[in-house]
């Protein structure tokens, strides 16, 4: 059977778009706020996230029929932070100055109500193989967000791209000024709000029958 037409490929794609985690379920958006004023470090946050999601569900479906039910968030908490902290160290051993500027973000991944989320409503009732693919799928889904908007609040925020002056200068001196409004939470909003309002039009979601 082609992947294409497997269960494990649709499992993959629904995050993306029909039921992405940020545009659709409306969730972590703390990150989407607090990370994406450039887009390295948004690039850097979503590889992060993706890591922790990922294999958090594949351990807690290994594991998923020898936890005992009333200690399950708990265990499920356990799997997170180590990934998070792994992913914390890794960041810090390669990439210190990214790790710096994402603060204590990183750290707050455990608190993501994604990983959470797919952990007690897929991760739990499907086996690895399937649970790989929501979580690299969920992971993606929230990712794409997060860069574009990231894109985009450099890009009028600061006039940058990847720490780099994209702007010509005759822009400015012609009365082009950079939109600082972008460079704070109301314009990751705006930003969020066109993303699912142009899903919706896309997908049909939201419209009156």
């Amino acid at each position: 059977m082609s992947f294409l037409k497997s269960k494990a490929y649709k499992t993959f794609k629904k995050p993306l778009i029909e039921a992405n985690p940020i545009s659709i379920a409306i969730l972590g958006i703390c990150s989407s706020l607090a990370v994406t004023t450039q887009i390295f470090p948004s690039i850097i946050m979503v590889l992060a996230m993706t890591f922790v999601l990922t294999f958090s569900n594949i351990t807690i479906s290994i594991l998923r029929h020898v936890i005992p039910k009333n200690i399950r968030i708990i265990v499920e908490l356990v799997v997170v932070s180590s990934l998070v902290i792994l992913a914390d160290q890794l960041l810090k051993a390669f990439l210190f100055d990214v790790s710096k500027q994402l603060s204590v973000f990183v750290g707050l991944i455990i608190t993501n109500c994604i990983i959470m989320g797919r952990a007690e409503a897929f991760a739990l009732a499907n086996g690895p193989w399937l649970s790989f693919w929501d979580g690299l799928g969920n992971g993606l889904g929230y990712g794409y967000i997060l860069i574009v908007v990231g894109f985009f609040r450099e890009l009028f925020g600061a006039g940058s791209l990847f720490g780099i002056k994209v702007v010509p200068d005759f822009l400015y001196q012609i009365g082009y000024v950079d939109m600082g409004l972008m460079l704070l939470a109301p314009g990751a909003f705006i930003l969020i709000g066109i993303l699912v309002w142009i899903q919706n039009i896309f997908t049909g979601q939201g419209v009156e029958h």
